[in-house]
């Protein structure tokens, strides 16, 4: 018998992965929804759903920044 112990990820440990693959510069932002998928075997549903949340979220978290 196996046990499902995949987890999702939080907020917090998906905008860490995004801030690296932002600076990294591997992929413009809007394309970063497969990356998430991959990085946390999530689907592309909820990796949308962390990007949106990242992006709606960035100013406030990066104000120091500008």
């Amino acid at each position: 018998m196996t046990i499902f112990t995949h987890k999702t990820p939080t907020q917090d440990q998906v905008n860490d992965y995004l801030n690296v693959l932002r600076i990294s510069g591997i992929t413009n932002m809007f394309g970063a929804g497969p990356y998430i998928q991959e990085n946390f075997g999530i689907t592309k549903y909820d990796a949308n759903r962390f990007l949106v949340k990242w992006m709606e979220t960035f100013a406030e978290r990066h104000n120091d920044e500008s």
